[in-house]
């Protein structure tokens, strides 16, 4: 019987982190990436210093700046972040020709039937998490699991720059 393996990539903090690389003496800074509090803003992205005040996107930016009045509000580079979104599906796209963007900064890929050309399916993962940081210089956090929900919530577990496997059989005492 051959197992399915789905892997789940999610970029960290993505439109924080991409702004990061654009200008590095903003590595370790509270960033906001969303429209102004003035303009009724939201939280698209927010850098990890910023989450450890409390923010987390689709808050308000008002809001972000009462629990981070130190961080930086940045308005979204759509077509920017769309730039290294394409390179990061490009990535993907040499690992196995069945990838599914889910949005700009993640996707599944159905690994099933890799093993022969990649090794397991977990060492590729870790592959392609150290090929995305060394070439576009953005972290991803993954979850590999039998299907896409499993994968889904377990890349969710361990940011930034996490990794969790979720064998099968054990997907209902995972959840």
């Amino acid at each position: 019987m051959t197992h399915r393996y789905i892997l789940h990539v999610d970029f960290d903090a993505f439109y924080a982190s991409v702004e990061e690389i654009l200008n590095p003496s903003l590595k370790g800074k509270p960033i906001i990436v969303g429209a102004p509090p003035e303009r009724r803003g939201v939280v698209a992205s927010a850098s990890y210093p910023a989450r450890a005040c409390g923010v987390h996107p689709a808050m308000p930016t008002a809001q972000a700046l009462r629990l981070c009045p130190q961080a930086l509000v940045l308005p979204p580079r759509h077509k920017v972040y769309g730039e290294y979104s394409k390179r990061m599906m490009d990535i993907l796209s040499e690992y196995s020709p069945l990838v599914e963007p889910l949005s700009l900064d993640e996707a599944f890929l159905d690994l099933s039937g890799c093993e022969a050309r990649w090794g397991s399916a977990e060492d590729l993962a870790h592959q392609l998490q150290g090929r995305l940081l060394s070439e576009l210089g953005l972290t991803a956090s993954m979850g590999l699991a039998s299907n896409k929900l499993v994968a889904k919530i377990a890349s969710g577990l361990e940011k930034p720059r996490g990794f969790v496997v979720v064998a099968a059989g054990s997907e209902v005492e995972f959840l």
